[in-house]
């Protein structure tokens, strides 16, 4: 469960006080729309860590102690409150109970990034548990629907497609798309599919294959024999993951890929 659910689900039987960063200057621990909720009892997600995450959750806790609906407070990152950072963070308080969770729930969600991935193997299912608690809304894609774990985490969308490369055409826009199935039939397919939408809509900020560079050699040729360019053949990474990472696990494998998903951001 990631903190989001864990908090919501708390949520729902005990109040709490959300905290948002509502400003930052200069160098901050976390960028401003930042949440964390916090209960009488221990808090859920966090605002950075550090003397300003203990005052802040000094601060909420005296809220719900006092009923308090709503506050602000404003924190300089400097010596006086034992962190050197030397930015500013303006910090909202707000009151919240069971009645609030419809709207909570849109608003922690709402800065997930869209993220599909092809192919339900052994790298699928370890990046699915490895992509769970980062900010991006897995749809997992499989021409075999009987391939999906019960395990799923719960912002995990599992959705059988035959032919499997038909799912491509109603990606969100700006979906992050990783393709690694069972066949390279299939992966070719997707790809294919990948880089005729990026032809006609431009939408699609990522788009990395699994593979060797000598997979990726075949590849490309078919792909010229496709008709595609060379410049929209460059759209497509392969191999995946962060140089450096020479395991071939498949947790070292998600590993990698989430990092190199996360500098897309």
């Amino acid at each position: 469960m990631n903190w989001i659910d864990a908090a919501l689900k708390r949520l729902s039987t005990e109040n709490a006080v959300l905290v948002t960063v509502v400003s930052t200057q200069g160098s901050v621990p976390r960028k401003a729309g930042t949440r964390m909720l916090v209960f009488a009892q221990g808090e859920q997600g966090t605002i950075g860590g550090g003397h300003l995450e203990f005052q802040a959750l000094a601060h909420a806790r005296r809220m719900l102690v006092q009923k308090t609906s709503q506050d602000h407070l404003r924190q300089v990152l400097g010596p006086s409150l034992g962190q050197c950072c030397g930015g500013a963070v303006e910090l909202e308080f707000e009151s919240v109970s069971a009645s609030d969770l419809p709207r909570l729930d849109k608003a922690l969600r709402h800065a997930r990034t869209p993220l599909a991935l092809f192919g339900g193997g052994h790298v699928g299912k370890a990046l699915v548990q490895t992509l769970a608690p980062l900010p991006f809304a897995v749809r997992w894609i499989d021409s075999r629907d009987e391939i999906f774990p019960t395990d799923v985490p719960s912002d995990v969308a599992c959705e059988h497609s035959n032919p499997v490369q038909a799912a491509v055409a109603d990606l969100a826009p700006g979906s992050r798309v990783l393709i690694m199935s069972f066949s390279h039939a299939e992966d070719l397919d997707v790809v294919i599919a990948c880089l005729q939408r990026l032809r006609e809509q431009d939408d699609l900020p990522f788009v990395g294959l699994i593979g060797s560079q000598t997979k990726w050699a075949t590849f490309r040729h078919r792909l010229e024999a496709r008709g595609f360019a060379a410049d929209e053949i460059a759209r497509i990474t392969c191999p995946i993951g962060v140089p450096g990472v020479s395991g071939k696990e498949p947790e070292v494998i998600a590993v990698a890929v989430a990092a190199q998903l996360l500098q897309t951001l």
